[in-house]
């Protein structure tokens, strides 16, 4: 199975080496790496070229923000299994792409998702939370579940049969497209209950609970476009549901 990665960065220089290396380090041969910059006007591109022999393309331009230049990159992407690396996170360890394709052919899935940590900024050895996803059951979007998106990993058919990031949402894209595929079209998940991904803290919708309770109002708006109406309480147990798995 070839596998694209796609890393958006805009102005990363603190981060993005961490990055790039978590994803040329992985033991897996049939990786095309895609990075889409927004024209760093710092360090990052420099940065970038130091491994251009491992990039499989990379494109440095102005674009209208993180979404549009996600849906950039998947319309370039010619791997069946498509990963999404923000420049703030990398991978745990070079066995993780291995694993997700493995579970993913033994179980015949769309998508496999996993475990994250949130981790202090500069210290990346010290855990700030833990977001342990569970095992998926029909209807816990009902009850404010979601996975975390830089630990989902799925397949480009799911891109083509359902669409990719919706650009009016801007906190709220990926929870959209999440429940989309997941709770609207059913799409077959297996879950690896291994930490797979390490983000940084300071996320723009992560960075409090009161953050979170307000980007409720675009997780109302992911519910209404796909002409769904969440169960009583459903956008108010989100943002505890998630506390909880973070004090896991």
């Amino acid at each position: 199975m070839k596998v694209t990665v796609i890393t958006v960065c805009l102005n990363s220089e603190a981060t993005i080496e961490d990055t790039i290396r978590s994803v040329i380090n992985q033991e897996y041969a049939n990786i095309e790496y895609l990075i889409v910059d927004g024209k760093s006007t710092d360090t990052t591109l420099e940065i970038i070229n130091k491994y251009k022999d491992k990039i499989s393309t990379l494109i440095s331009e102005k674009d209208n923000g993180f979404y549009f230049a996600i849906n950039k990159a998947i319309a370039l992407a010619q791997g069946e299994l498509i990963c999404i690396l923000n420049s703030d996170d990398f991978y745990t360890n070079s066995q993780v792409i291995k694993k997700v394709v493995e579970l993913m052919e033994k179980d015949a899935s769309d998508a496999v998702y996993g475990d994250l940590q949130y981790i202090d900024k500069t210290a990346v050895d010290k855990v700030i939370r833990n977001w342990k996803s569970g095992y998926y059951k029909a209807g816990l979007f009902l009850k404010g579940w979601m996975p975390p998106h830089p630990a989902f990993f799925v397949k480009k058919s799911c891109y083509l049969n359902y669409g990719n990031f919706n650009t009016d949402l801007k906190s709220a894209a990926d929870y959209e497209l999440m429940l989309r595929f997941i709770h609207k079209f059913k799409i077959s998940i297996s879950y690896l209950p291994e930490v797979l991904v390490k983000m940084r803290v300071g996320g723009k919708s992560n960075i409090t609970l009161l953050n979170r309770i307000k980007a409720n109002r675009e997780d109302r708006l992911a519910w209404k476009i796909n002409g769904l109406t969440p169960a009583p309480f459903t956008l108010i147990l989100k943002p505890l549901l998630k506390l909880k798995q973070f004090l896991k």
